[in-house]
């Protein structure tokens, strides 16, 4: 069950180990907190119980907290999606990866997705050649929210990644790979400068960050998946464009990519220090947190160049 992670081999890893060349580090996860963007009625809500949340103890008179967390763990925030993320209804049933169907898995209920945990694509993790494809620099300004029109700057198309693959200097995308896509939609919500803004502001910026993104139509997604990568990822909280191409299937590349492909997506990456530093490839090292059953997954990726 843990999908196109499986191409991993001990080759892709050697090769992509040889791309550290500085020894420098990027850390690619935002900050986790209550008033960030979230998607639907999705919330992070996090409390310290008791201040100190036990003790004091003993002589030296040690205390401790701990905190108590409510949220959807593995789809807030950034967030990795996992096999039981998503699904499509057919005649048959609610189909998932692999030929899963929800309804007919004993193994899966309330309480966990079974064979759908995303704890079967931990025990694998990611290390793999990282790719960050700089959409920014190649429509010369942040990428605008899209229409859905075809030839909409807010969509990229495979022939947009190969001409950023090109401007780059890079090497041509390939099996194994995780590729990255930096919109400067997620610079809205960036994790630097989020506490300088008031309540009123922050909520304008939630509201425009959550109304659409810019990010890989369809033929990206096809483009990508033909070339066997393992891990699609972005600024954006979906990844792809919302709206894409066709107004009446959204969510198409979801679908495509991991329903039927099992090549998994890590949402809402902060990609400005590559950006910055012009790392277009790296190292990349990470594994979804091991919860049984769950959807998917929290973390704080790393990339080395």
């Amino acid at each position: 069950m843990a999908g196109a992670v499986n191409r991993t081999t001990p080759d892709i890893v050697l090769k992509a180990i040889g791309l550290v060349k500085q020894g420098k580090v990027a850390t690619l996860g935002k900050v986790y907190q209550q008033d960030a963007p979230a998607f639907g009625s999705r919330g992070w809500r996090m409390t310290i119980p008791g201040l100190p949340t036990g003790g004091p103890f003993g002589s030296h008179q040690l205390v401790y907290n701990d905190e108590y967390l409510a949220t959807e763990i593995g789809q807030i925030g950034t967030q990795f999606d996992g096999p039981g993320h998503i699904g499509v209804v057919t005649p048959e049933g609610m189909y998932f990866y692999n030929g899963r169907i929800l309804e007919k898995d004993p193994q899966i209920g309330p309480y966990g997705l079974g064979p759908l945990g995303v704890e079967h694509v931990a025990e694998k993790g990611f290390v793999c050649r990282g790719v960050l494809l700089d959409a920014v620099a190649l429509r010369g300004g942040q990428l605008p929210i899209p229409t859905g029109a075809a030839g909409d700057p807010g969509i990229i198309t495979g022939d947009d990644i190969e001409a950023m693959v090109k401007a780059q200097g890079i090497a041509p995308i390939g099996e194994g790979d995780c590729v990255f896509l930096y919109t400067g939609h997620g610079d809205i919500w960036h994790p630097s400068d989020w506490d300088k803004f008031d309540a009123v502001e922050k909520g304008e910026r939630v509201a425009q960050f959550n109304s659409g993104e810019p990010g890989f139509g369809i033929s990206g997604c096809e483009y990508l998946a033909e070339r066997k990568i393992i891990l699609t990822g972005a600024d954006t909280w979906a990844v792809e464009a919302v709206p894409g191409e066709n107004a009446d299937k959204p969510f198409e590349c979801h679908m495509q990519l991991q329903t039927r492909r099992g090549i998994w997506n890590i949402e809402n990456l902060d990609l400005s220090q590559l950006v910055a530093d012009g790392a277009h490839e790296f190292l990349f090292v990470w594994a979804p947190l091991k919860m049984k059953g769950a959807t998917g997954s929290p973390g704080n990726p790393v990339a080395l160049y």
